[in-house]
């Protein structure tokens, strides 16, 4: 293999960036994937005279280990990182040649506090959007600390070892030799599961804030940004900075920038919120939300953070079908990302619940991976745009099943299969599968909220045309609140109109 000249041309600027010499340290063998291994490693290794191959054998064959020149290591890739994790590989290269990982200091003390040995090891679809931030946070936790090691494994290459575990959904992560997680996670996430650094006494301190931000989306972003900008203490506590965002691969309808793709414009959008006085808590789930002398938001770990006013901005995340099996086999052949998971079920007969836009992009991109693909749509007739319902029927391994209600999902450890029933007649099917994608919209993320504002049928916030929920002082903007028209822009324009809502609201009380 042979890498692309732009792509030669961009690895120079960052190679030229090298701090220390780093070896790679090859374990090969003669077979085909060994060969691609070892032609990678070697066409980056000649590019600069910091870099050097040493053959030896690892765990993995094929795989490579990044050493520095102290010795320091800890970070290997089973596979060849290109595609999405190309720049998972070039972030570890660097940061193992010495240059500091772009976190924050009290993050970086917890990682080095950490003293018990921890084996990651990642399995991944080069195809993943969602994975190169679970494995660029465990590369960056095994540099700041020996104790600590990550091996990035390309599932397309371990195919065997993928059927053995039983891995149907990516990013998977191993902890020890045991399933640690499965599904995108923040730095700050996993370092909470595996830290015993209590932060709770901390968070406890801080002071009360004129306006405390519910979520890390674009709706909280733009609200902490306009909130900020009034030069008044402003906090935003969130799960994970991005929101539903991050899941999104290609975004072509943010004004002024005709394509951009979800990670890397959140990760933009984070830069300028920091441009501002904003404390962001991350990796923090918000629990209950009362209205005292102060409006007080309880978080998970029991910590109260108070403020004179709130923005709620929780978003919204994927509907679930709310049928046996759904829950039982998620990750284990039910999906909800079929570019991050497709690629498992290459040559497998899989179904999409949905006929929506999302639902029949899907259908689309798997069926050049899959076996064959079937569609249910629970109304008479397809929702989705004429043009994709044209591309859809002209492709031989796609069957389109209308008016049909999915009523469970079988499985032992695994998904085998789909039963539905037709709504005309009521009869049942039982459909052989080895995967489920459900693409049927989304949810508001507010259970946590109900009885606390006024919501509408849907479990959307109601909010006026400042973003004042029914709550005084409590405001609300974004995905989760009764918007009509759920899109980026529009959340963020309901964010800063939320935080200029709240502004106006302090000033008046």
């Amino acid at each position: 293999m042979s890498l692309e000249q732009s792509l030669k041309e961009q690895l120079n600027g960052y190679l030229a960036l090298l701090e220390q010499n780093v070896t790679f340290k090859l374990s090969v063998a003669d077979d085909e994937n060994s060969l691609k291994v070892k032609e990678f490693v070697e066409e980056i290794a000649i590019m600069s005279d910091k870099l050097s191959i040493q053959e030896e054998k690892l765990e993995k064959t094929p795989s490579f280990e990044l050493v520095a020149e102290n010795g320091n290591s800890g970070v290997v890739f089973a596979g060849v990182p290109l595609g999405h994790e190309f720049a998972s590989f070039v972030l570890a290269l660097l940061q193992i040649s010495g240059r500091a990982p772009k976190i924050e200091e009290e993050v970086v003390k917890t990682i080095q506090s950490i003293s018990e040995t921890l084996d990651f090891k990642t399995y991944v679809s080069l195809t993943c959007h969602n994975c190169p931030d679970v494995v660029q946070a465990l590369n960056i936790m095994s540099v700041l600390n020996p104790n600590i090691t990550h091996t990035m494994i390309d599932g397309g290459m371990f195919k065997e070892e993928v059927e053995t575990l039983s891995i149907m959904a990516v990013p998977t992560v191993f902890l020890n030799g045991e399933e640690f997680s499965s599904g995108r996670q923040s730095l700050e996430e996993m370092v909470a599961r595996v830290a015993t650094v209590d932060s709770s006494q901390s968070l406890s301190e801080k002071d009360p804030y004129d306006v405390l931000v519910v979520g890390g989306g674009p709706a909280g972003a733009a609200a902490a940004i306009y909130a900020g900008r009034k030069g008044i203490r402003v906090g935003l506590v969130a799960e994970r900075f991005g929101g539903q965002v991050l899941e999104t691969l290609g975004i072509e309808n943010i004004i002024g920038t005709p394509y951009t793709e979800g990670e890397k414009f959140m990760g933009q959008v984070e830069e300028h919120v920091r441009q501002y006085n904003v404390d962001i808590i991350k990796a923090q789930r918000a629990e209950k939300l009362e209205k005292r002398e102060l409006v007080e938001l309880t978080l998970a770990n029991g910590v109260v953070l108070k403020s004179k006013t709130a923005i709620l901005s929780t978003g919204a995340s994927w509907r679930n079908l709310g049928i046996s099996g759904e829950q039982e086999f998620k990750n284990k052949g039910v999906a909800y990302c079929p570019h991050c998971d497709g690629p498992l079920f290459a040559e497998k007969d899989v179904a999409v619940v949905g006929g929506g836009n999302s639902g029949i992009e899907a259908a689309i991109d798997l069926a050049g991976m899959a076996k064959h693909v079937t569609v249910l749509e629970f109304l008479p007739e397809l929702k989705a745009d004429e043009v994709l319902q044209k591309r859809l029927f002209s492709l031989p391994n796609v069957t389109v099943l209308t008016n049909v209600e999915t009523t469970a999902i079988t499985g032992d450890v695994k998904v085998n299969g789909l039963d539905y029933k037709e709504r005309t007649t009521g009869e049942k099917h039982h459909i052989g599968l080895s995967g489920v994608f459900v693409l049927i919209g989304l949810v508001p993320n507010n259970q946590w909220l109900e009885g606390v504002v006024e919501m509408n049928n849907r479990g959307e916030i109601v909010v006026d045309k400042a973003g004042a929920t029914s709550l005084e002082g409590v405001f609300a903007a974004g995905d989760c609140t009764d918007s009509v028209y759920k899109q980026i822009i529009i959340s963020m324009g309901s964010g800063a109109t939320a935080a200029l809502g709240a502004f106006d609201y302090l000033i008046r009380e």
